[in-house]
């Protein structure tokens, strides 16, 4: 018979040094990297739910080949298992390898290098209930010293217990050691006169500490008369492969318990299956939301409700109805999503829907009409947040205006390349106040900055300004070179395979012995079909002008209004002038940046010649 109870974390972790839970050999290897370990030790200094973790009982009739967690030490003699774990294998090593062992942590930085780790959590932060809980969790190399200034200068020095006491961080790989928790105390609350850092050590114990070491984690066991089949299809059917745990499974999982709001609805509720729907239906319509994902509609979602739960503090406190406090913080974290309740979900799940489908008649407006062509798609998370605060006030024209300039500025100022999650409340903020009360430009505007010298090194896709340009030119109304009659449109781009194409080709560099890094970049690229790429081929410029051109039975100057479109000067094609056809290239595309952001793109002080190795795979 199936067995569900709770057993607490440090005792599981207890069995896995024992070697008393171990692995079916058919598990894959343990592979998180160090963002998701903080993300899971910030989830259980929370005591937030981690999951299920399921095992099979071994001596039974199916018997599997098995090893040890990753990091646990070697068991002299071998030590035969009382359980198998199918599923928590991620979780476990990492919280095994953070919290247990005595040695840091095998793991890999965001660029999937090998790194060693120690985990610390900064007691001031972590006591600080407005506090986001995954900043308070600290990685530090295997040294314990941290450097900066390119290795020249250290920046903190953790190798002293009395070091890590003065700069108030916790080690997390004592915390189910009592002994050393104790000792560990003994210098803390000695580092600072008085009794301050009594009440630091009593918050932290409180509510930090003591919810790691009472932490309950859900376990299925299975009884070991279950037979190899059955085990095989609940491990296909149960293993994450080592994916993060989702907010959005755990939040469908809550949602499911939540059998009050049901009886109150009259109605069944999946969250999964209430995304797929919504998912569907956006994807039909609009081919370049098609990889939107449940968390950003789950964070659109966040960002309007707590954006309207701020804005009611507020007028009740300009209104005298709300007491003294600090106001609600507008946010989508992982926080701000497992605090998502059902109702709210379900109040405003149908207008953010609505949202993202104004948002993808938005991207069409942008010329963005393909996902692989979207430039960002975490910049359509405080977009669609933003149209439903504004509502039909988003239609008018003046603010049409503000919200496109506003994207822009995030395409072409790349600014959601990085960590985007506390950009996504400023740009609602702010956007919302700029639109309704001529406040001062949100952030995104101000911080938005384009140099010249960016353009030679646009060459990939992989680029959001790439993307962005090829938009652009598009936009300005840019027209196809092969038997067309009117601009580039969603229609054209997607049944001729509109592409970003070389002007002048590479066989032309190649002809010309020319080594010109200068080749690849966007300037020498533009928005063409596959059939007029397929005329081109390797010629020289001039040369496919004139098949192009015979071919539509037109004569030249016809073909170059048309090449015009794309601001480009056919006389520098013909001629071949590839350095003055990219100078003059290089302004109008400047020229265009600046219209885009509403603001002068940084030109440089002279046009530097990029001569080098011909780039690969361009």
């Amino acid at each position: 018979m199936v067995a569900l109870d709770n057993i607490r974390l440090g005792e599981l972790l207890v069995l896995v040094a024992e070697g008393k839970v171990q692995l079916p050999e058919f598990q894959r290897s343990w592979k998180w990297d160090d963002d998701r370990i903080r993300s899971l030790l910030a989830t259980v200094t929370l005591d937030y739910p981690l999951g299920v973790v399921m095992t099979l009982e071994t001596g039974g009739v199916t018997r599997f080949r098995t090893r040890a967690l990753h990091g646990t030490p070697p068991a002299t003699p071998a030590v035969e298992p009382e359980q198998l774990l199918l599923d928590g294998q991620q979780r476990l090593t990492s919280l095994y390898q953070a919290l247990l062992s005595d040695r840091p942590v095998d793991t890999e930085d965001s660029q999937h290098r090998p790194v060693e780790r120690w985990y610390y959590v900064d007691i001031d932060h972590a006591t600080d209930p407005a506090a986001d809980r995954e900043e308070a969790i600290l990685s530090v190399p295997a040294t314990k010293v941290l450097k900066e200034d390119f290795g020249r200068r250290v920046r903190l020095d953790l190798t002293t217990t009395e070091a890590e006491c003065a700069a108030g961080l916790f080690p997390l790989n004592i915390a189910f050691d009592n002994d050393k928790v104790v000792a560990w105390q003994r210098v803390f609350v000695r580092s600072r006169p008085g009794d301050e850092n009594w009440d630091r050590w009593s918050a932290f114990e409180k509510r930090v500490l003591h919810r790691v070491t009472g932490f309950q984690v859900p376990m299925i066991r299975l009884p070991k008369t279950t037979d190899k089949v059955a085990v095989c299809a609940v491990f296909e059917k149960v293993n994450t492969g080592g994916v993060v745990l989702n907010v959005f499974e755990l939040l469908t999982a809550m949602y499911a318990g939540d059998s009050g709001y049901f009886q109150e609805a009259g109605e069944d509720f999946h969250l999964a299956s209430d995304w797929a729907r919504i998912h569907a239906a956006l994807a039909e319509k609009h081919e370049m939301l098609a990889d939107l994902e449940n968390i950003d509609f789950l964070q659109a979602v966040a960002l309007v409700v707590t954006y309207l739960r701020k804005r009611d503090w507020l007028a009740g406190r300009a209104a005298g109805t709300v007491g003294p406090g600090t106001a609600p913080a507008v946010g989508c974290k992982r926080r701000d999503l497992l605090d998502l309740p059902l109702p709210d979900y379900r109040e405003w799940a149908g207008r953010v829907a609505d949202a993202f489908d104004w948002t993808g008649a938005f991207l069409r407006e942008q010329c963005v009409f393909q996902s692989r062509f979207l430039p960002y798609r975490t910049q359509l998370i405080p977009l669609a947040a933003i149209r439903v605060i504004l509502g039909d006030q988003a239609d008018r024209p003046r603010v049409r205006e503000r919200l496109a300039r506003w994207y822009w500025c995030g395409v072409l100022g790349e600014l959601y390349s990085g960590t985007f999650e506390s950009r996504f409340p400023r740009d609602v903020e702010q956007l919302a106040a700029w639109i309704t009360t001529d406040s001062p430009e949100p952030d995104t505007i101000v911080e938005a900055t384009f140099h010249e010298q960016r353009l030679a090194t646009l060459t990939t896709r992989s680029s959001a300004a790439y993307k962005g340009l090829y938009a652009l030119l598009v936009k300005q109304g840019a027209y196809d070179w092969y038997f067309t009659e009117a601009p580039i449109d969603g229609e054209s781009a997607v049944g001729r395979d509109v592409d970003i194409r070389m002007v002048f080709p590479k066989s032309w560099f190649q002809r010309a012995g020319r080594r010109d890094a200068r080749m690849g970049s966007i300037v020498n690229k533009t928005a063409l079909s596959y059939q007029a790429g397929q005329r081109m081929g390797t010629r020289a410029p001039a040369a496919y002008l004139d098949v192009l051109a015979r071919e539509a039975g037109a004569p030249a100057d016809w073909l170059d209004d048309r090449v015009a479109t794309h601001l480009i000067d056919p006389a520098l094609l013909r001629a071949a002038d590839f350095d003055a056809f990219y100078a003059d290239r290089t302004a109008r595309l400047l020229d265009l940046v600046d219209d885009a952001m509403g603001k002068r793109a940084v030109r440089s002080s002279a046009a530097a010649l990029a001569d080098g190795p011909i780039p690969t795979g361009v």
